[in-house]
């Protein structure tokens, strides 16, 4: 079982990323970078602002 990152850990995963107000901004961004089939939005637990992580492409 993976150990559950610290206070610390998170906040230093979560302020090296851009932060987007809402879904739909995180999305426009990735469409207008070209990588909207390699990102995906989610809400950050920590700020609760949207961040943009990489998914796998479909194979």
């Amino acid at each position: 079982m993976a150990k559950k990152p610290t206070r610390e850990e998170q906040q230093r995963m979560c302020t090296g990323k851009r932060r987007y107000a809402t879904e739909a901004d995180a999305l426009d961004t990735a469409l207008l970078r070209g990588v909207e089939r390699t990102r995906q939005a989610y809400r950050c637990p920590l700020c609760h602002r949207w961040h943009l992580t990489t998914t796998r492409a479909s194979q």
